[in-house]
């Protein structure tokens, strides 16, 4: 079953993640038929040098969409669904680390449920090194119960989703929504009758350093999420009490001091692994 990889990459991000990702992307058991690699913007030599290299490796996989000027992720990931050639699209982050079936074990959902329109996972996250862990994020494994969930938090991992580029499209392509592009997706896909899923296991290495928990918080961030959650609000599949409700809980952890912060993500929104 042929399919594509969808990656966006910016200038801040460091080559040895980006090499990284790509290895785990080129070493899996079903590999991609096209990487589609969005440059958001133009990037330092070092990156631009990893590129260079795997795409010697791996002559006619990639396909490299440049944008003269960094313009996020939102607008990014749509450009690059569009530059698709598959109907099925995974999509993978530039510093994350995928298992080596993941691509198989979701192509294998698709192939037993032909109606099925987005199959996501669970993730572990990571500091320096996928063997030491630091957290977890779980999420709803069938359609009622992704649903409701995605109410008040999302009910994907963005990292681990596989789609069909078709539905995708018809709900509109990922939009603009301030730090909830991919929660706005999500809604947009499920309002048009989206058929859902998450494997129950983890299937990416999401790299979590403490410097992530730091940027979510200050009121600057919270009333980005307020404007992200507006927009979604504004779609009428969440209540005003879905609204306020995570609001509040958002100021809250907004305002905290960054050590109650970290310790409350870790022990409330995030599960503990070994």
């Amino acid at each position: 079953m042929e399919f594509s990889v969808l990656m966006s990459v910016y200038y801040k991000e460091k080559p040895e993640f980006l090499a990284q990702s790509l290895e785990s992307v080129l070493q899996q058991t079903s590999k991609p038929s096209e990487i589609v690699l969005v440059k958001d913007g133009p990037l330092t030599e070092g990156l631009e040098e990893v590129l260079r290299n795997v795409d010697k490796e791996n002559p006619g996989l990639f396909r490299f969409v440049p944008l003269s000027e960094n313009v996020g992720l939102g607008k990014a990931l749509a450009r690059g669904v569009q530059e698709c050639s598959h109907e099925l699209i995974a999509r993978m982050d530039t510093d994350d680390i995928a298992v080596s079936d993941r691509f198989e074990r979701q192509l294998k959902e698709f192939e037993q449920n032909p109606q099925l329109d987005i199959c996501g996972s669970h993730i572990k996250e990571f500091e320096d090194d996928i063997n030491h862990t630091t957290g977890a994020r779980k999420v709803p494994i069938y359609d009622a119960d992704i649903k409701e969930y995605q109410k008040r938090r999302d009910a994907f991992n963005h990292m681990t989703v596989m789609y069909k580029k078709s539905k995708v499209l018809a709900a509109g392509n990922y939009q603009h929504a301030l730090l909830m592009e991919d929660s706005l997706l999500w809604v947009n896909m499920i309002m048009i009758g989206a058929n859902c899923k998450n494997i129950d296991d983890y299937l990416v290495f999401a790299r979590a350093d403490s410097s992530m928990i730091e940027r979510r918080g200050g009121f600057s961030y919270f009333l980005k999420y307020r404007q992200g959650r507006k927009c979604i609000r504004e779609t009428g599949y969440i209540s005003a009490v879905d609204y306020y409700y995570t609001l509040l809980v958002q100021l809250v952890v907004s305002l905290i001091p960054v050590g109650v912060r970290k310790r409350v993500f870790r022990s409330l929104l995030r599960s503990s692994v070994k």
